[in-house]
């Protein structure tokens, strides 16, 4: 039997030193056998494979479907609840879209939606019957200070409402209780405000529980932050809207409810629509955007990809306003860099008065003046400045917006 010469074993453990060293400089771990091993012959290297369940869903392109196949599917649904991501406008244009086809099929609908609170429902009933208009919806609601989302997000799916008669639901609970909530808990809660929360809240929903530690553990926080108060405020708000909810239903029994709310109170049917389902029975389905969300068949029963749609940019004065002060208008406390308001000439302490032709009293007045408006406009700006004297005197500025 033919031996291996010296300076054939001499090549081959000087070969498997190299590769020994190469490897331990780039920090790999690797196994070696007992023997020396011919790595370039037909032997296979001694690393094992870690063949995993992917958990792959396969959606069949050939029978994705669109709105009106959606809407055939929802004609037997007493509740419709319609997630969404506040400020993408693609899921407040398919909310209308649904809405708008339920309707032209014969159903007699009311809307619930999240960005109103309880106690400003009779503001929402004089808006669909025409008593008042826009600007006073949004004043009378509080909405700017109390949603603060673009209110053009919304204004199609309101105006809709409005030109159909259909009834708008104030879901939310007002954010004097959540805030609360926030500070101390349900426990700190007053008589009064004890008095309108749900006397039933459930917090045995494990995988609700989970879900809400997930959003804690990345949700920005103060040093005193406390999940047990985070976890108040979220079930306050999902079983006071549920509340909410199923006492319309129960009062209207001929009616279908579309419920518009943050996707997060609608997926996995842990926020609403298990709560609204443990109140009251009525056949229901959920329906939630796909974009930025990894695919889960789980997460609702109708997953909508939308193309992306952008609101135009709505014009700025480059002011910081002072909404505390007493006083006719409001005040400026500040400038941005950029502020056209202060090369044309406005000064800290000037008190905004009038915006194009709206008179401004509130913070609220000067969103809807300027709601509209787009970079690059000018408009005329009215302030009142303090003299010497102790008097205001009454200047004009135009200002181009940023």
């Amino acid at each position: 039997m033919t031996q291996p010469s010296f300076r054939a074993n001499s090549a081959a453990r000087a070969a498997l030193l190299r590769g020994l060293l190469a490897s331990q400089m780039l920090g790999l771990a690797i196994w070696m056998p007992a023997a020396a091993t011919d790595v370039s012959g037909s032997a296979m290297l001694p690393g094992r494979d870690e063949i995993l369940d992917t958990d792959t869903a396969v959606v069949e392109t050939a029978h994705v479907a669109g709105l009106d196949a959606l809407l055939a599917r929802l004609a037997d649904k007493r509740v419709v609840y319609i997630g969404e991501s506040h400020d993408h406008y693609e899921d407040h244009l398919n909310q209308l879209g649904i809405i708008r086809g339920l309707q032209e099929r014969g159903h007699d609908l009311a809307i619930g939606m999240e960005p109103f609170q309880q106690p400003f429902q009779p503001v929402l009933d004089a808006f669909v019957a025409g008593k008042i208009g826009e600007a006073e919806l949004l004043r009378q609601t509080e909405y700017f200070e109390r949603w603060r989302f673009d209110y053009r997000l919304y204004r199609p799916i309101l105006r809709f409402a409005r030109e159909q008669g259909i009834a708008l639901v104030a879901l939310n609970l007002a954010k004097e209780i959540t805030d609360q909530a926030g500070d101390g808990g349900i426990a700190s809660l007053s008589a009064e405000q004890m008095s309108q929360i749900p006397a039933d809240i459930d917090r045995d929903d494990a995988d609700y529980l989970e879900r809400v530690k997930a959003v804690f553990a990345i949700h920005p926080k103060d040093e005193d932050a406390s999940f047990e108060r985070f976890l108040d405020v979220q079930l306050l708000w999902d079983e006071g809207m549920a509340e909410r909810a199923a006492a319309y239903l129960r009062e209207h029994p001929s009616k279908t409810l579309v419920v518009l709310a943050g996707s997060g109170h609608v997926a996995y049917g842990q926020g609403i629509p298990r709560r609204v389902a443990r109140r009251i029975e009525a056949p229901a389905a959920t329906v939630v955007s796909g974009t930025n969300r990894r695919f889960d068949v789980d997460v609702a029963d109708f997953i909508l990809y939308p193309r992306r749609v952008a609101l135009p940019a709505t014009g700025l004065l480059g002011v910081m306003l002072d909404i505390e002060s007493k006083g006719e208008g409001i005040g400026i406390q500040g400038f941005s860099e950029d502020s056209g308001a202060k090369a044309a000439g406005m000064k800290t302490g000037d008190r905004i008065v009038g915006v194009g032709d709206n008179p401004i009293h509130s913070y609220a007045d000067i969103r809807i003046a300027l709601m509209d408006s787009r970079p690059g406009e000018t408009l005329p700006v009215e302030v009142l400045r303090k003299t010497l004297l102790g008097g205001a005197e009454r200047l004009s500025f135009e200002v181009q917006l940023h």
